[in-house]
């Protein structure tokens, strides 16, 4: 009850805030601002059992070394570190492409994903499930195992295509070269929110208020000081900014390394076309797809793959009800509240966190597969699992998995075919 009522106060304070803002002066500009990690300061500060004017501190002082690194929501920067290193992962005119209030990223993407990319744009408090918080650096729908950054053709594709069964809508006409302009610019956004994280966590090992020789983590003013030590210090301070983005960019330049491929199928046992397998499902003579579909069911309910744990041992999603994804984890089980109490919530959705929801398991029946609905595509979620959810990789063998495939298939009741998704597209397009 008291999430609901402080969510409905944030709609209505929203509601307040965009018609003030629609009676400004049409010549007083708007100036787009990255906005700070409030919850995770706040995290470090109850852990540290720090006092405010030390996370208005942190906050200060890491926000000064992001803007000297990564600029801002309409004149994005390149660390130093990144133009020299590298070069091919980002590119700055895809990213001033990107950028800015007539930027691509800020016409389709900001509503939900926030001018940040903190998942906190204007419409999320009203989605289900929430827009994605790019800065934990977890992506769930990728080709790469759990832990591996996504690949830029992961991330073009959902772009592209959207993301059934939630808000995130196909952009299918957008130009090649405007959707690598995005792709840079989620990897852009989702970098500097990692480094973000890196900063304030060094923070949090810091006294940044004592009364004599405070800790410093980002002076800026340093760098011109006429003492010679203070310069020195400064440069010590640079030196460990560009190692925090050293540790963020390297597994993203090593994404593509990552991925995996999946294996070929057996037509004549995993169909491509959902039509064909239920019509051979509703044949009377045995056949190949029959046998897999059988061992699929068989390895859906058992222990080895445990599908049903989760899914329920119908595939209705009513397996397990109670848990939640690593994104509310992070702010509330390692800030050492029980993510089912609502009153210890509050001063975090205070500071920006949206309210607790638990995962919901798919339902197999429904036919909607937010990863995609082709078979290569669902074998893609059993072979890997699912980034910043309760669903790992499954520990069975390719012909296993493809069993498994066919099984969750054959539950579906929807009566359009998913082979039209983006996948499947592609490989369509690949052959002509």
């Amino acid at each position: 009850m008291i999430i609901q009522n402080l969510s409905r106060c944030c709609l209505m304070l929203v509601v307040s805030v965009g018609c003030f803002s629609g009676c400004r002066e049409a010549s007083e500009p708007v100036v787009a601002k990255f906005e700070p990690n409030l919850v995770m300061a706040y995290r470090y500060q109850v852990d540290g059992e720090y006092s405010a004017k030390w996370t208005d501190a942190a906050l200060t002082q890491a926000d000064n070394a992001l803007g000297d690194l990564f600029g801002t929501p309409d004149e994005p920067k390149l660390p130093v570190i990144v133009q020299n290193d590298f070069g091919d992962l980002l590119n700055l005119e895809n990213l001033q492409k990107a950028a800015g209030p007539k930027g691509l990223y800020r016409e389709h993407c900001a509503k939900c994903h926030g001018i940040t990319g903190d998942g906190r744009g204007e419409l999320a408090a009203l989605l289900n499930p929430y827009p994605r918080d790019y800065r934990l650096g977890r992506f769930k729908f990728k080709s790469t195992p759990i832990g591996a950054k996504p690949t830029r053709k992961d991330l073009a594709t959902l772009i592209r295509n959207g993301i059934g069964g939630t808000q995130m809508v196909a952009l299918p006409k957008l130009a090649d070269a405007d959707v690598e302009a995005l792709v840079d610019y989620v990897i852009f956004l989702t970098i500097r929110g990692e480094v973000e994280r890196k900063l304030l966590r060094e923070c949090s090992e810091l006294d940044l208020v004592a009364t004599e020789d405070a800790d410093v983590l980002y002076d800026p003013s340093m760098k011109e000081s006429e003492d010679e030590d203070a310069r020195e210090y400064f440069e010590e301070q640079v030196e460990l900014l560009e190692d925090f983005v050293l540790d963020v960019v390297e597994p993203w330049s090593e994404a593509e390394d990552s991925a995996v491929e999946v294996p070929g199928r057996d037509e004549s046992v995993v169909p491509e076309s959902l039509i064909t397998l239920h019509d051979i499902l509703k044949a009377d003579a045995d056949s190949p797809v029959k046998q897999s579909v059988a061992r699929g069911r068989e390895l859906f309910l058992g222990e080895k793959a445990a599908c049903a744990k989760c899914h329920g041992k119908e595939g209705k999603g009513d397996g397990q009800t109670n848990d939640y994804d690593e994104w509310t984890k992070d702010w509330t089980k390692r800030a050492g509240i029980d993510p089912a109490v609502e009153a210890e919530h509050v001063p975090f959705i205070a500071r920006g966190a949206l309210p607790v929801r638990k995962v919901s398991p798919r339902n197999f029946h429904e036919g909607v597969f937010r990863g995609g609905g082709a078979p290569e595509q669902i074998y893609q979620r059993i072979a890997l699992g699912i980034e910043g959810t309760p669903m790992p990789a499954a520990a069975v063998t390719p012909e296993q998995i493809w069993d498994i495939v066919n099984y969750v298939r054959s539950m579906q009741e929807a009566e359009s075919d998913p082979t039209t998704s983006a996948m499947a597209d592609e490989s369509k397009s690949a052959g002509n």
